[in-house]
């Protein structure tokens, strides 16, 4: 079935196969981490205020690194880059290993500098491993291998918590940093196998020039720009998760079961929609998918608070799971589709700082307007906001809806197994 998510980049392209197999066992090994971070913080200090500062450790330094790590990343060998980075990775799990093990209180300030490091490390090489993809598959079959990332995103994100959780229940956060520290060997064997891909003329502009220039190629180009700034729109003014423990307070006493279902609903619509990529990886104008897609998940934020019974919100979440994955695939086959290699690694950290950025600021935005007025109304309005933004975007950008899927630069044709 065409609707089914399409597998032919993991069976006919062993680059791709092998980055995207040891992607997916560092991904989950990573939500092992994150999961045991914020567990040990709160035992060994039982401070809200404390955890926290663990979003904080980690969004700084990953944004941060991201936009100056740009500067360079279309300058060198990206494999080399993301190997390093990768070993880097690794170390630093095996530190969050000894501090679990040894530390006790003594060590949350250790254990939030080390989240600090692996995020600035994540901040370096999620975007290098974004950049190399578009040279690992041929045009058309980019956004079926965008879509299996975020497949893999998705099932990671729904089952590494879960699995943490019982390996912690049964041996303690220590063996979820070892799990962690473990995966990223299968990360290692998937970028061995890369082509090197990356380094520019000496003559190429380097440091801020070359973020410069970066920059000024996304806000010049209408796709580029209108599909960051869609993206923008739906996490910025939209973004949910922030007010689920106030709706689960507000409307069904607090219940932790429920806060657990509001939270799972978004990501079961990702997971589904994931499956069934297939609907849009073929679509030949994936701007005018990402848009409704855009669309659709306002309006089911928008009824999820305007609506109180529980079954209905749940559905119109996993509604709007499942549109925002569609919309992150649309938005990264436009967005790399559209440009350069010489160019494709400061847009992909231009992307990788506009997808932890967005969330984080919205939800910041939904904070403060439940704060003012309520849950419901936090997802309400933002909901209406993000639709009129999203709507807005569409028809000022020039050739936006009309966006075709095809590469820019498009490299020599991948290794393929027929």
């Amino acid at each position: 079935m065409k609707s089914l998510v399409d597998l032919r980049p993991i069976r006919e392209f062993p680059l791709f196969r092998r980055l995207w197999l040891g992607s997916t066992a560092s991904g989950l090994g990573s939500h092992f981490t994150s999961f045991a971070v914020v567990y040990y913080v709160w035992t060994q200090s039982h401070n809200p205020a404390l955890v926290g500062l663990v979003g904080l450790a980690s969004a700084v330094p990953l944004v941060t690194i991201a936009l100056v790590g740009s500067a360079v990343i279309d300058h060198i060998d990206r494999r080399r880059l993301a190997l390093t980075v990768t070993a880097g990775q690794a170390v630093t799990s095996l530190l969050m290993v000894l501090v679990a093990a040894s530390a006790g209180r003594n060590g949350i300030w250790l254990m939030l500098g080390l989240t600090s490091v692996a995020s600035a490390l994540s901040g370096l090489g999620n975007p290098v491993l974004r950049s190399v993809v578009p040279g690992l598959l041929p045009a058309d079959r980019l956004a079926a291998g965008l879509a299996l990332n975020h497949l893999s995103f998705q099932v990671t994100l729904l089952l590494g918590p879960v699995l943490a959780g019982a390996v912690t229940a049964a041996w303690g956060t220590t063996w979820c940093f070892v799990i962690d520290a473990a995966s990223f060997l299968a990360a290692l064997a998937g970028i061995a196998g890369l082509p090197r891909a990356g380094a520019a003329p000496a003559s190429g502009r380097r440091g801020f020039p070359a973020i410069r220039d970066g920059l000024r190629f996304a806000a010049g180009t209408p796709v580029v720009r209108g599909a960051l700034l869609a993206d923008l729109a739906a996490t910025v003014l939209a973004m949910p998760m922030a007010v689920f423990p106030v709706i689960s307070d507000e409307r069904y006493g607090g219940s932790p079961q429920v806060l657990g279902l509001l939270t799972t609903a978004v990501a079961v619509g990702g997971v589904a929609a994931s499956a069934f990529s297939g609907v849009v990886t073929g679509l030949s104008r994936p701007g005018r998918a990402m848009v409704a897609c855009g669309a659709v998940w306002a309006v089911a934020l928008a009824l999820a608070g305007a609506v109180p019974q529980l079954a209905v919100v749940l559905v119109m979440l996993a509604v709007a799971g499942a549109a925002d994955t569609w919309a992150v695939v649309c938005r990264g086959t436009l967005v790399q589709s559209a440009t350069p290699e010489s160019l494709r690694g400061r847009i992909s950290a231009a992307e990788h700082i506009v997808g932890v950025a967005g969330p984080q600021i919205g939800g910041l935005r939904a904070g403060l307007v439940a704060a003012g007025t309520s849950g419901g109304a936090a997802l309400l309005l933002g909901g209406l906001t993000s639709l009129a933004a999203v709507g807005l975007i569409a028809v000022t950008t020039p050739g936006l809806l009309a966006a075709r899927a095809a590469a820019v630069g498009e490299p020599a044709e991948p290794e393929r197994v027929d």
